[in-house]
């Protein structure tokens, strides 16, 4: 295994110069140069068997790794027994949406803080996400890896001790570490090359080294407000905002590591994931 160059959901460049089903994605991310595809449901699952495994085959067929974006609804931190009950039925929609595809890898939110503090509502999610393992387990839905995110916005859970302490609840979790997101809560702190190595030796004191190393990822630039954090999703094109890339690949490849980098970017994913790739290998280069 290498590492993973691939976009969340169809770029700009795809629907309108190639074709507006995702089913279609996959071979064309092949041809272009990009090997993972993470398919969006955000909005909920609503992909139908039948696409799900046409996506699927077709991924299979270009080489193409596949995860998958569990619900926006999820919410770990809420203590409510009809919302944990919610976010139960989202997660297992989302494995078997998965399932249908050969989707591996599922990105789950972790929520807002509610007014809690963020010692109590980790202690919530932690139990809730042990909750949720459990009922995926008795769904046979044991081989699937669920992926806690980096949250952008201040006052969500998910800073990456957060996220790292989620991961603990099980060690078949692997973090889903969004750098955008976590460069906007800090408000453009966690940026350039010592922050990269701190926060990748942060999770190899954690994970361990083996389980670290695999690591899923989102990466884009974004526009981070001071009192809120996160605003929006930018292009790599868009100026005044990070974080930088290289600085990333240049830990990442240091160390031999294979994570999964998917990219967010607003609308031009498949370009700014190139070009990810492309900084990736020059940085490999003796």
């Amino acid at each position: 295994m290498s590492v993973l160059f691939g976009v969340a959901g169809n770029s700009n460049a795809f629907t309108t110069t190639v074709s507006k089903a995702s089913a279609d994605a996959p071979a064309w991310l092949r041809q272009i140069g990009l090997d993972a595809y993470e398919y969006q449901c955000g909005k909920g699952v609503r992909v139908g068997q039948a696409t799900a495994e046409l996506i699927g085959c077709n991924a299979a067929e270009a080489g193409v790794a596949l995860s998958l974006h569990a619900p926006y609804f999820i919410s770990l931190a809420n203590p409510d027994p009809d919302s944990v009950k919610k976010t139960i039925g989202y997660v297992t929609a989302s494995c078997q949406a998965a399932r249908w595809m050969g989707a591996q890898r599922i990105v789950l939110h972790s929520g807002a803080l509610m007014k809690r503090s963020r010692e109590e509502a980790l202690a919530i999610a932690k139990g809730n996400l042990a909750t949720v393992v459990r009922a995926c387990d008795e769904l046979g839905y044991s081989d699937l890896t669920l992926c806690p995110e980096t949250m952008g916005k201040i006052n969500q859970l998910g800073n990456l001790e957060e996220v790292l302490e989620l991961c603990t609840v099980d060690e078949r979790l692997l973090p889903c570490v969004d750098f955008g997101h976590l460069y906007a809560r800090s408000l453009g702190e966690l940026e350039g090359r010592a922050a990269c190595a701190q926060m990748l030796d942060r999770m190899e004191a954690v994970l361990g080294e083996e389980r670290a190393s695999g690591f899923h990822s989102h990466f884009s630039k974004i526009e981070f407000t001071l009192k809120g954090g996160e605003k929006r999703h930018l292009c790599f094109s868009d100026p005044g905002y990070g974080p930088d890339f290289r600085p990333l690949a240049e830990e990442v490849a240091r160390r031999g590591w294979e994570p999964w980098i998917i990219c967010e970017s607003a609308g031009t994913q498949s370009e700014d994931a190139l070009t990810m790739k492309k900084i990736y290998q020059e940085v490999c280069r003796p």
